[in-house]
């Protein structure tokens, strides 16, 4: 039973982390589309602050065993790709909406 509650704590953590990250990069999106940030720097301060973010909320304040989820980089990773994808979406519909000749 204790298996079947850290692999559903697991599971919930997870998904905690992924739509953490989808919310992150539809805010930053915004804000990013709004600041007439481009180039390699937005991207750069996103990916640090998205991982920065989520590094301190999984260290910090959730004070779990990074272990007990394949180590630190599993957790970094989670969603990444596709926070990433949302991200530029966002970011560039609303560039282009305010900015667009």
């Amino acid at each position: 039973m204790f298996v079947f509650f850290l692999f559903a704590f697991q599971d919930e953590f997870l998904d905690v982390v992924y739509w953490s990250r989808q919310i992150i990069a539809t805010v930053l999106g915004l804000v990013w589309g709004i600041l007439p940030l481009k180039g390699f720097f937005g991207l750069a301060l996103f990916c640090a602050f998205n991982a920065g973010v989520l590094y301190i909320y999984f260290g910090s304040f959730q004070q779990v065993d990074e272990e007990e989820f394949g180590g630190i980089w599993e957790l970094t990773k989670e969603g990444f790709m596709s926070s990433f994808a949302l991200f530029l979406v966002v970011w560039i519909i609303v560039y282009s909406a305010i900015y667009f000749d």
